[in-house]
């Protein structure tokens, strides 16, 4: 396990979220609210937040706006991530991906089975990185999202954060973009 070197400074860092929904709206949106309010209670800034429909091209649009925006840092997206026809979320973001961050997927699947036992398998939870941008997608459910933000996303996005942190490497995110 890792710990938190005190020693640091914590960074804030700018979050987009986005939930993919066909029939909720941002009053109904509790894993929406679940993640601003974990986000916001560590100290990161709320970026922006929408709702969108379970559409790939309009999931994949919005994920590369916010990519192109330097505002945005990471984009945690909430639904879709099943197995159903209307699921498309994992797609959208595959289709947006420079590098998947296989682990991601793992990691929540070995979290997941410790409260939900083997119906984790249902879960396509997916991470990776697109125009130095990191990208997070997570199933629809409060406690699939309680369950990667506390588990994994709080600690990973928290530059203090030993022995690694995605927050220590986001400034090289791009570097093959750069002129050399």
């Amino acid at each position: 396990m890792g710990k938190i070197d005190e020693t640091k400074t914590f960074i804030p860092v700018r979050i987009a979220v986005l939930t993919v929904s066909d029939t909720r709206s941002l009053a109904e949106d509790r894993s929406g609210d679940t993640l601003v309010a974990r986000l916001e209670a560590s100290g990161h800034m709320l970026a922006d937040r929408k709702i969108v429909q379970d559409e790939r091209d309009v999931i994949a649009a919005q994920l590369r706006d916010w990519c192109a925006q330097d505002e945005v840092d990471v984009i945690i997206s909430t639904g879709g991530t099943g197995l159903t026809g209307r699921d498309v979320t994992v797609e959208a973001h595959r289709d947006v991906y420079e590098k998947e961050i296989e682990a991601f997927g793992t990691v929540f699947t070995m979290v997941s089975m410790k409260k939900i036992g083997t119906s984790a398998v249902q879960s396509r939870a997916t991470g990776g990185v697109a125009n130095g941008t990191y990208l997070f997608a997570l199933p629809g459910s409060t406690g699939a999202c309680k369950d990667a933000w506390d588990e994994i996303l709080q600690w990973q996005l928290d530059y203090r954060h030993q022995p690694c942190n995605f927050v220590e490497i986001m400034p090289r995110l791009d570097e093959h973009l750069r002129r050399k």
